[in-house]
């Protein structure tokens, strides 16, 4: 079958950074690829440029206005209508919200829903948070909803949570650990000379712990630990969590650390580092812990949904309880003080890394979920695969 798919972002560069290889399998699978996604930093020409059908879509990520919101499902509505897919592939909150609703209403036949991660909306306590919780779960009963579909979850917690809140059944769920890492790209390296670099690779967000990482900077130079603590990375202007340029230049000029802002080359960054740290609060799977564990380096991350589902504590890496910068310390300070265990353990992430989290072995899964919906649909089908 000659299938048109579209694959709906939020933007472009995070289709382009995690999704772009699942994009080009489909494609050489025969498939009429369709990318849709907001343009944020330039990447639609790129996207194109490989061969990639690319439509701009009007999301506004930030924003909660109705207007705007309903002027999204609008947008994709009458996009689904025009385009006429066999199905529609939404990866990240909004596109899967609207997308679904979207979907249901223009009648695509197949609709995937990819859960990378539930968002600052899941994280909080108090009555507050509680609230916010049940609103998104109430927002996702809805979207979810509907036989042909399909659910991908990144870690078994985020999938166990909407089960256990009846929000989508177990079977249209699937368990697909990230969008995998290329390791003939990721390899590892020995250290550098020089005084060990501890680095930090993400979007620059308070709930990924940068100022638990900044505090235990502070902690290691005050007992003497020796070190460059590094930031890579930009704030995202699209989440309100988002860190303020300001702020992050009153830390470079405090020294506590180095910020290298937004990089291309992450093999040569990690390569350049002796540890990767990200103390995040809550994740589906960091594609930066994929590419440290490729890079064959030690990991320290909190013990939190998606982090933990990289790093064997004692193992390949140490986990720390989250929103703890002096236990953080403390387990930066242990892997800073023991060359030989860093070396160890960098060898266990690499071995990880190519067992369970290849981007072939991502790929492969994730055309399986697809071949399973063809399948249910039109029985005669043939499977999508990947010579």
């Amino acid at each position: 079958m000659n299938l048109r798919i579209l694959l709906v972002v939020n933007s472009e560069w995070y289709f382009w950074s995690h999704r772009l290889s699942l994009a080009k399998a489909l494609r050489d699978a025969g498939c009429d690829v369709v990318v849709v996604a907001a343009v944020e930093r330039g990447y639609d020409e790129s996207i194109v440029a490989e061969g990639l059908r690319f439509i701009p879509l009007r999301l506004q990520r930030r924003s909660m206005a109705p207007h705007w919101e309903l002027a999204s499902i609008w947008e994709l509505f009458h996009l689904y209508q025009r385009e006429r897919p066999d199905l529609v592939h939404h990866v990240t909150i909004k596109p899967v919200l609207y997308g679904s609703i979207a979907a249901k209403a223009a009648r695509i036949p197949l609709v995937i829903n990819a859960i990378p991660g539930l968002g600052y909306m899941f994280l909080g306590s108090g009555w507050h948070g509680r609230l916010r919780q049940q609103m998104a779960l109430a927002a996702y009963r809805v979207a979810l909803s509907g036989q042909q579909t399909r659910v991908i979850f990144q870690n078994p917690d985020d999938r166990a949570l909407f089960v256990s809140r009846s929000v989508v059944p177990i079977n249209r769920t699937v368990l697909i650990r990230g969008s995998g890492v290329d390791v003939s790209q990721f390899v590892p390296s020995p250290e550098q000379a020089g005084l060990p670099i501890v680095l930090l690779a993400s979007r620059l967000l308070w709930d990924k712990g940068v100022g638990e990482l900044v505090e235990a900077s502070r902690h290691l130079k005050k007992d003497g630990i020796a070190c460059r603590v590094v930031l890579v990375g930009v704030p995202d202007p699209g989440n309100p969590k988002a860190i303020p340029v300001s702020l992050l230049e009153h830390w470079q000029a405090e020294g506590v650390v180095e910020w290298w802002g937004l990089r291309n080359d992450m093999p040569e960054v990690l390569k350049a580092s002796s540890i990767v740290v990200l103390p995040s609060y809550r994740e589906g799977i960091p594609k930066i812990l994929l590419e440290a564990a490729a890079a064959g380096r030690p990991i320290v991350t909190t013990d939190t949904p998606g982090c933990r589902e990289v790093v064997c504590h004692g193992e390949n890496g140490l986990l720390v309880p989250p929103y703890d910068s002096k236990a953080l310390a403390q387990a930066l300070q242990r892997l800073l003080q023991d060359p030989v265990l860093r070396a160890q353990m960098g060898m266990r992430s690499r071995t990880i890394a190519t067992s369970e989290f290849s981007k072939a072995q991502i790929i492969k899964e994730t055309l399986s979920v697809y071949s399973e919906l063809l399948r249910e649909r039109w029985p005669q089908s043939s499977q999508i695969t990947r010579e």
